[in-house]
């Protein structure tokens, strides 16, 4: 594999491929720069990691209710132009998605395998084809003690997953979709209702209302 180039600074600030980047790449960063989301989550560029492909992408997102974050993330969408084999294509989103618990919940043994269906049913649910799914779903809870007992105890759950977008014409995968998907996880974590009326069916858990450490 090329050793990974250093992205330039473009219209949002922070890493925007220049144009010596292959244009699919370049079409799929386009794609997720222009698509529209829910006002419930803010979503910003931030550096791409330098070491895992050629080329990367990355957007960091948070679910917020008036001054509280109530879930936040990072989407990375990699690039190589030569194909990667563990990826079985030539693009890979990455994604790291956490939220608060309310404390008894983090104790519900089907709590991580809900967890990982709200993923795939938030990619299925927008008719999206992808493949060589992987990832992780930990929970943790902090009880304080001493000169910290005052605190109450808290409990997260962490998200970390990666799959491979199919390509479409012109090897450009639908990135904008994708992305869809990811906020729609996003927001199911962070606790918000249904965006659509064909999401009713959606169960999501009541979360925390407390600010999330970015």
């Amino acid at each position: 594999m090329d050793e990974p180039k250093d992205d330039k600074d473009g219209a949002d600030g922070v890493g925007y491929p220049d144009s010596t980047a292959p244009l699919p790449f370049r079409a799929a960063v386009d794609a997720l720069r222009a698509t529209r989301l829910r006002p419930q989550v803010e979503v910003e560029a931030t550096r791409p990691p330098q070491r895992l492909a050629p080329y990367a992408y990355a957007l960091e997102a948070a679910v917020v209710d008036g001054d509280e974050d109530l879930a936040d993330g990072r989407l990375v969408l990699l690039y190589d132009p030569a194909g990667h084999d563990a990826w079985q294509g030539a693009f890979r989103l990455v994604t790291l998605v956490r939220a608060e618990l309310e404390p008894e919940l983090a104790t519900d043994p089907l709590l991580p395998e809900v967890c990982w269906t709200w993923l795939t049913g938030a990619l299925q649910g927008r008719g999206l084809s992808y493949g060589e799914a992987g990832g992780t779903v930990t929970r943790a809870s902090s009880h304080y003690f001493g000169g910290l007992s005052a605190r109450p105890a808290a409990s997260q759950i962490e998200i970390r997953a990666s799959w491979t977008p199919r390509e479409g014409l012109g090897g450009v995968p639908d990135t904008a979709a994708h992305l869809g998907a990811w906020c729609d996880l996003l927001a199911q974590v962070g606790g918000l209702p249904p965006a659509g009326p064909g999401d009713a069916s959606v169960v999501t858990l009541p979360q925390r209302r407390g600010p999330q450490s970015r």
